[in-house]
C-alpha cells in the first residue's frame, strides 16, 4: 500500500495569452474546489476590456467536477453581461463529458480546438 497522505496534489496550471484580439487561457491540470480562487481570477480578471472575449483551452485539464462548471457559469455571465463571450476549446473526453452531463456545452460553445474556438 502506499502512504498518499501529506502527497502534494497536482495543481492548475494557467497560462494567458492573444491571439486575433481574444484572450486565450490556457489550463493544464485537475480542476476541483482546491483551485476555485485561482481559476476564477484567471477567468474574471480581463481588466477594463468592454467586450471581453475568452477562449479557455482546457486540452490540459484531466479532471473537473462541479467547482469548475460554477466558475465557467459564472465567468460566461459576466463576459456575456460586458457584451463578450466565453469559448470552450480542447477537452478531453472526460472533461467534455462533466460538460455535456450538465449541458454547459448548450450555454458555452465547445470547440475541438483553439484555432476553431477562435474562428467560430
Amino acid at each position: 500500500m502506499t502512504d498518499t497522505h501529506g502527497a502534494p496534489r497536482p495543481g492548475l496550471s494557467v497560462d494567458h495569452t492573444a491571439a486575433h484580439g481574444i484572450r486565450v487561457v490556457t489550463l493544464r491540470g485537475e480542476i476541483d474546489h482546491a483551485v476555485t480562487n485561482e481559476l476564477t481570477e484567471a477567468l474574471l480578471s480581463y481588466g477594463s476590456v468592454t467586450r471581453p472575449r475568452t477562449v479557455v483551452d482546457l486540452s490540459g485539464v484531466t479532471f473537473m467536477d462541479s467547482s469548475g462548471i460554477n466558475v465557467l457559469i459564472a465567468a460566461q455571465q459576466s463576459m456575456s453581461d460586458a457584451q463578450g463571450w466565453l469559448r470552450i476549446a480542447g477537452a478531453q473526453a472526460s472533461v467534455l463529458r462533466v460538460l455535456e452531463l450538465v449541458g454547459l456545452d448548450q450555454v458555452i460553445g465547445c470547440h475541438s480546438t483553439v484555432e476553431q474556438a477562435l474562428n467560430a
